[in-house]
């Protein structure tokens, strides 16, 4: 498995799980508030082949705020 394969594969899970967790209705959400952005921010560059070849994550639609 490549270095940062294992990384990645670790904060995904994380943060699916703080997802859940702050979905329940018992959740701490000055805990998800301070703990969500963190790891979104340690999640390492994907591996090789998670993403399609040329993905360009600015080459998808506007959104609705955004103009043409």
């Amino acid at each position: 498995m490549c270095p940062d394969c294992e990384d990645f594969t670790r904060t995904v899970f994380l943060l699916g799980q703080l997802a859940l967790y702050a979905e329940a209705s018992d959740a701490d959400e000055e805990f998800v508030e301070a703990v969500a952005p963190s790891l979104a921010v340690s999640l390492p560059e994907p591996p090789p082949g998670v993403l399609p070849l040329g993905y360009d994550p600015d080459g998808g639609p506007n959104y609705p705020s955004e103009s043409s």
